[in-house]
């Protein structure tokens, strides 16, 4: 019989390598694949700055020339953000974005009524209801939307849409003219669906299967389950898609300009044409302002405001998503 001492003898000259030189065949990374990894290091640094020295960038030129419109103009800030009179070429000429303003948030409220229930009833169906083989077709049919240019959607609208309301509309007496809000309104909410729909589905469709199983296990239906515990758990990432589709609507230039026209106005008349930042700042390019005049000053200071509100939506969104986020193991 062995004795507990003469075990732990045997056991450490067999675990005693033979060759001393063997204990450490590594001697690490080579000097090749060390500079090589300092070099992605860098790389990557290099290209997160340059995104934030770009942001950076644009806010200092617009911020920059803002100043000088003010100088320009001798108007002031509550003047600029509150006149409802826009007139760049009157003498004197007045520039208040109020008008501007109603037109852009108009345009956003319309196409998010049109754009926010489809796109998460959408949602919805492609990850609760639809079969496998059918949202592997539907999904990339929805997102196909995406990818057509906006000044499609804007000839959309003077072909197809301003002509169906005049069929509409005008056999009742009611004058539709060839640009308007509503028409604006119906494409650009049509244009970001995919946006609401894909980026909702994927949320729900991260939300753990267990808590599906758990309701169904309760007799809870396929849609109680929908609405009442899928939905909730996704909710803070469904509402990120609602904001991210409002800032693409709020920013969104070539089919609001085509299709609302560009008349600044403040009217509760969604048939009436209209006009947002974004239109005002095609116009002024397009038109004959000269460089340094405060007309041409002018579209900074209201690029500046159309960058400070979708700033701040950004912001929300990412509250949102920090307060309200589930986060599942």
């Amino acid at each position: 019989m062995t004795t507990p001492e003469r075990s732990a003898a045997d056991s450490a000259a067999v675990m005693k390598p033979d060759h001393p030189a063997t204990e450490d065949l590594w001697s690490g990374h080579s000097r090749f694949l060390a500079f090589w990894e300092l070099a992605i290091a860098v790389i990557l640094a290099f290209c997160a700055v340059v995104t934030v020295l770009t942001t950076l960038g644009i806010v200092l030129v617009l911020s920059i020339q803002t100043v000088e419109f003010f100088m320009e103009s001798k108007a002031g800030i509550l003047e600029f953000l509150l006149s409802t009179e826009l007139k760049p070429d009157a003498t004197p000429p007045t520039f208040g974005i109020l008008p501007l303003a109603w037109g852009t948030f108009a345009i956003a409220f319309g196409s998010s009524c049109i754009a926010l229930p489809i796109g998460l009833l959408s949602a919805i169906y492609l990850s609760e209801y639809a079969p496998r083989r059918l949202r592997g077709v539907l999904k990339p049919a929805l997102e196909l939307l995406a990818g057509i240019p906006s000044i499609v959607y804007g000839y959309l609208a003077l072909l197809l849409v301003t002509p169906v309301l005049k069929a509409i509309f005008e056999p009742l007496g009611i004058r539709v003219p060839q640009f308007n809000a509503l028409s604006a309104c119906i494409v650009v909410g049509v244009m970001i669906i995919p946006l609401v729909s894909s980026l909702s589905e994927d949320v729900l469709s991260a939300v753990p299967r267990g808590l599906r199983e758990a309701a169904y296990g309760l007799g809870a239906t396929k849609f109680e389950v929908s609405t009442r515990v899928v939905l909730p758990a996704g909710l803070s990432g469904v509402v990120a898609s609602f904001i991210l589709a409002i800032s693409r609507a709020v920013g969104e230039t070539m089919a609001v300009v085509l299709a609302a026209g560009m008349l600044p106005q403040i009217t509760l008349n969604p048939l009436e044409s209209l006009e947002t930042m974004t239109t005002y700042i095609v116009q002024v390019i397009s038109g004959e302002a000269s460089y340094g005049t405060a007309k041409y000053l002018s579209l900074f200071a209201v690029g500046l405001s159309l960058f400070v509100i979708t700033l701040g939506l950004n912001i929300i969104s990412g509250l949102v998503l920090a307060r309200y986020r589930e986060v599942y193991q």
